[in-house]
């Protein structure tokens, strides 16, 4: 018992060491870059990681989640978990392979009608009015969905009045999935960065981690914005 003990004391004080010597190294590159930045952490167990980046994410912009804690599943759930789904903050997730920008030249968006889809542009105004090109996809079948007006120049027209020069592209409503179209459209544009909404956490746990498709961590390594 007395072992056993030792060890997990030995083992607790190499993680406060591990973590000391990161935050001084995050500290450095912030200061480099002459950023002004608080570096927080948090040691404990996995169910208390998700309140923790909750109370956090409250007085933030945007959460940013990277390649190195999408590594580990469960704790990148803790932590969407905590910022996206309880804040309704948006999330940028980067996974491996990507650039991490907040000045995306060339951005795509999904969009799809929905509450979260609107957030998602939203939130991403400013980030939008900086891009060089904003293309929206939709699928045709919304066409009907607000009487006489067109459901594309509708969204079309609020970026517009936020400097942001799109393009609207409709896919047909029967064929590929919307994450298929996504990916296809986002390779045909180079774009950058995708945005769109966060409906449906089976969908999103997709999206992030992949499924049957496994199109943004494999075959299309692009930042995601999400809001929800």
């Amino acid at each position: 018992m007395l072992d056993r003990r030792c060890r997990e004391i030995d083992g607790l004080t190499t993680d406060m060491v591990r973590l000391e010597k990161r935050v001084r190294e995050i500290e450095t590159l912030l200061g480099a870059m002459h950023l002004r930045c608080e570096v927080n952490t948090h040691y404990g167990d996995q169910d208390s990681v998700g309140d923790a980046v909750r109370q956090r994410a409250l007085y933030a912009d945007l959460t940013i989640i990277g390649p190195l804690l999408l590594g580990d599943r469960d704790l990148a759930l803790s932590v969407i978990d905590g910022s996206l789904a309880e804040t309704g903050k948006p999330l940028l997730v980067v996974p491996k392979g990507a650039k991490a920008t907040l000045c995306p030249r060339h951005v795509l968006v999904g969009w799809d009608w929905r509450v979260e889809a609107f957030r998602a542009v939203r939130e991403a105004t400013r980030l939008l009015s900086r891009s060089k090109e904003v293309r929206v996809v939709m699928s045709d079948r919304g066409a009907a969905c607000n009487g006489n007006r067109d459901p594309g120049a509708e969204i079309a027209d609020y970026l517009a009045r936020h400097g942001v020069r799109v393009t609207v592209d409709r896919m047909p409503s029967v064929g590929p999935s919307l994450d298929a179209v996504l990916a296809r459209h986002a390779a045909d544009a180079s774009a950058d960065m995708i945005v769109m909404g966060a409906h449906g956490y089976r969908g999103l746990r997709q999206r992030i981690f992949g499924g049957a498709t496994r199109w943004i961590p494999e075959k299309l390594p692009l930042p995601l914005f999400l809001a929800r």
